[in-house]
């Protein structure tokens, strides 16, 4: 009886091992006896087909596939015709598709990340249809009279609608904070060109769930994808701001004209002609002094070629500030707000941490903002080194 025990056990750890290296898909299809049904791994924006099935007379069919983290499926009978899992491995999952659309009438059981999934698609699936049929009758009212009256009732309900979708969104976002179903909430569409989360203040949400899955699933490419895409959002955020900012104002008003070290005006503008290189700073910043002697090397480098700095303090204490340039032996134009207390210059640049820099080429024009360290050397070396 021991050695037989002694058998077994292997064979039941090598079966847990592979179970939890794995997911097991089964389920049943309606009136569908013969077709193939595909299953595809979303590689975070590209399926990528693994296996297919035929489906049995009795409307049975299964998968097994390998896994080592949790990850996004397609399971359906074509690109346009399948539901979408989020399977974890060692999961056991049971699919029961109806006679109708798959992403209509489907039950999933066994996967947490797979029935969030699902409260998803039907919520979409639903607000579409609403939206769908308001868009009906809108057009249809187009050239009747009672147009002028209820085109604008229809207008109001339709945006009732997005907005409670959106509500839906967040909330859904904020109660599942631990699984990557919120990557899916993120990215859903009204329509290929409408975006449930559309508004520049939606990055809030992009950040609170990028923040709160890199806890989960640092290494996972749903994941690293999410930082990616907020970062590029922030960046186009911060460049449309900057773009809105230099439009809305008269050109003179981006154009510091401050008392240097020594007590001579100087206007941004009299640098026409040179690379210069607009920084904001602040002697009581670590970042700022590790920062100004890096530059001190690069403008020894550049300073010849057509480069220059030209420096903000923001310090209230102009001894400290004197101090400091003399101490580091600064050599570019080293000036200072007028009003350390109502910095003008650090707010039409929407400065909001130190040090931040601007990057303006011959013509006047910012090419780059926030360049530091090895970027900013590098960008220096592509600038002067290729011309």
């Amino acid at each position: 009886m021991k050695r037989f025990l002694i058998l077994i056990i292997p064979v039941l750890i090598l079966a847990g091992c592979n179970n939890r290296n794995s997911i097991r898909i089964t389920g049943t299809a309606k009136d569908t006896p013969g077709q193939q049904i595909y299953i595809t791994r979303m590689d975070v924006d590209s399926p990528i087909k693994i296996d297919s099935s035929e489906i049995k007379k009795d409307g049975r069919f299964r998968f097994r596939i390998k896994a080592t983290e949790p990850d996004f499926y397609q399971v359906g009978y074509s690109a346009s015709e399948f539901v979408t899992l989020l399977a974890s491995p060692g999961e056991d999952i049971r699919l029961e598709f109806g006679n109708a659309r798959l992403s209509d009438d489907y039950t999933v059981s066994g996967s947490e990340g797979s029935s969030l999934v699902r409260e998803l698609d039907l919520r979409l699936i639903n607000t579409r249809n609403r939206l769908d049929s308001l868009s009906r009758i809108y057009e249809a009212l187009a050239d009747k009279p009672e147009f002028k009256e209820q085109g604008p009732l229809i207008e109001d309900e339709y945006r009732e609608i997005v907005k409670d979708e959106r509500l839906f969104s967040i909330n859904f976002i904020l109660n599942n904070l631990s699984s990557l179903a919120t990557v899916k909430a993120l990215y859903q569409k009204f329509n290929d060109d409408s975006y449930v989360f559309y508004q520049v203040r939606d990055l809030q949400y992009f950040k609170i769930a990028t923040d709160s899955l890199k806890k989960y699933y640092h290494g996972s490419k749903h994941t690293l994808a999410l930082e990616e895409f907020f970062k590029k959002g922030m960046d186009n955020f911060y460049a449309r701001q900057l773009e809105q900012l230099t439009s809305s104002i008269p050109e003179t008003k981006l154009d510091p004209d401050l008392t240097d070290i020594k007590g001579k005006r100087i206007a941004l503008s009299s640098l026409k002609g040179k690379y210069v290189l607009l920084s904001f700073w602040s002697a009581g910043s670590k970042d700022c002094i590790a920062e100004n002697l890096q530059l001190k090397e690069y403008y020894k480098i550049y300073k010849r070629k057509g480069f220059e700095i030209y420096q903000i303090n923001l310090d209230q204490d102009e001894a400290q500030w004197k101090e400091a340039v003399r101490f580091d032996e600064l050599p570019w134009i080293n000036t200072r707000e007028d009003d350390p207390l109502n910095p003008k210059n650090a707010r039409l640049y929407n400065v909001k941490t130190l040090p931040a820099n601007f990057l303006y080429d011959p013509e006047g024009n910012i090419i780059a903002l926030n360049i530091h360290g090895r970027n900013l050397q590098i960008k220096l070396d592509q600038l002067f080194n290729n011309q």
